[in-house]
């Protein structure tokens, strides 16, 4: 008998442990999905402010979390790239980062924190450089 109760508790662990992989797993192919979507969004409107020279502002429909977990979503360059990043939890700099990058010669900044309605994304021209924007509905 306890033989029995010990192997279906393992048995449950297992599953359980399984089933939280998964989970997990799935919650982080919907995250890069939301990063390709906010970089692939990013990336036209920079093209349009380009080719006319003005400025271009949209709105972005974004989840209030990814499975259960908050999340947030960034924009920032360097002296050679710009790029979309984001992770789980609170804004760090120091946290495992998924980064996608913009093309080089655009200046990036703002911040994203799920739950807080939709992303606004803005590009606008700086004499002959990009700036891109992302922020919250209301910042």
């Amino acid at each position: 008998m306890v033989a029995l109760a010990a192997v279906g508790t393992i048995l449950v662990a297992t599953v359980n442990s399984y089933a939280s992989s998964l989970r997990a797993a799935s919650e982080i192919e919907q995250f890069n999905n939301l990063l390709n979507q906010v970089a692939a969004k990013a990336n036209e409107i920079i093209a349009v402010t380009e080719h006319t020279n003005s400025s271009t502002r949209v709105f972005l429909q974004m989840p209030a979390t990814v499975g259960y977990q908050q999340y947030w979503v960034r924009a920032r360059n360097d002296s050679s790239n710009s790029w979309i990043e984001g992770s789980f939890g609170e804004i760090r700099e120091t946290t495992e980062l998924n980064r996608i990058y913009l093309p080089k010669g655009i200046s990036a900044s703002g911040y994203f924190v799920g739950g807080h309605g939709p992303a606004v994304l803005e590009s606008s021209m700086n004499g002959s450089i990009p700036q891109f924007r992302l922020a919250s509905l209301g910042d």
